[in-house]
């Protein structure tokens, strides 16, 4: 008698690559905001109040930094404190959720040094390619 079909090492294989590459992209959309990375990067450095962070990140508009805040805030990356003060202070800082993206946004970051030259050889080379194919 032949094993279940879950029970088949492809099988489990399949099914575990698969989870592994959902939670990788629920993860990635945690950045996909064009301001995520570098609200984090900015909050790497402390508490920041908002206008510090409308400074630090310009041309970032207020808009889309509020966006970005309350995404990274519903997402459990940031922690939003208001101090009852008049007028009032609001301040944002990494949550320890938050605070664990550093490492692999260093790695990353580091990947990037290492290899970006590379990517964009690859892309230029791709993109002459294409344009060769276009003209003729």
């Amino acid at each position: 008698m032949s094993a279940p079909v879950a029970d088949r090492p492809a099988t489990r294989r399949i099914a575990e690559r698969t989870r592994a590459a959902r939670l990788i992209r629920e993860s990635i959309g945690l950045l996909s905001s064009k301001w995520s990375v570098d609200v984090l990067l900015a909050l790497g450095d402390g508490t920041r109040r908002y206008h510090e962070l409308l400074e630090d990140l310009a041309p970032i508009s207020e808009k889309v930094l509020t966006q970005t805040l309350r995404a990274m805030e519903r997402d459990g990356l940031v922690i939003r404190r208001v101090h009852a003060e008049v007028p009032p202070r609001v301040e944002y800082a990494l949550s320890p959720l938050g605070a664990t993206m550093a490492p692999p946004l260093k790695a990353l970051g580091t990947w990037s040094l290492a290899h970006g030259k590379r990517v964009e050889e690859a892309r230029g080379r791709f993109d002459a390619r294409m344009q060769s194919r276009t003209a003729a």
